[in-house]
């Protein structure tokens, strides 16, 4: 299982901050997500992508996540990672954007809200 995580989307769902500290709220979303795999019932390989500010945020201490910078957007970086992913990956992504999910739905990919991943990673 491929879950990708649209990091703009999900942090900016909740009010942590995003808009004035978004490398602290992309931070704290890479730390929660390292809890991530206790509450899911098959083993998943975690990717966010970050953009923007956000990419401050990335370093090597969130095991377990793998982190892409995106250029711009991050829905082009998104959709790279899902074509990428082989068929035999089932590939969700977490996203809230319509736009975005028609692009990677069309590639074979589930999109869920943000809800879905905060459920399972918020105390």
């Amino acid at each position: 299982m491929l879950i990708v995580v649209d990091a703009a989307n999900v942090v900016g769902s909740r009010p942590d901050g995003w808009w004035r500290d978004r490398a602290g709220a992309a931070r704290r979303l890479l730390m929660r997500l390292s809890t991530l795999e206790q509450h899911l019932t098959q083993p998943a390989e975690v990717v966010v992508v970050l953009e923007g500010a956000a990419k401050a945020a990335a370093s090597d201490e969130f095991q377990g996540v793998r982190v892409v910078l995106a250029d711009g957007s991050g829905d082009d970086a998104i959709v790279d990672v899902v074509a990428a992913a082989t068929e035999a990956d089932r590939v969700t992504v977490v996203t809230a954007d319509r736009g975005l999910r028609d692009r990677i739905e069309a590639l074979g990919a589930e999109s869920v809200g943000p809800r879905w991943l905060l459920d399972r990673i918020d105390p």
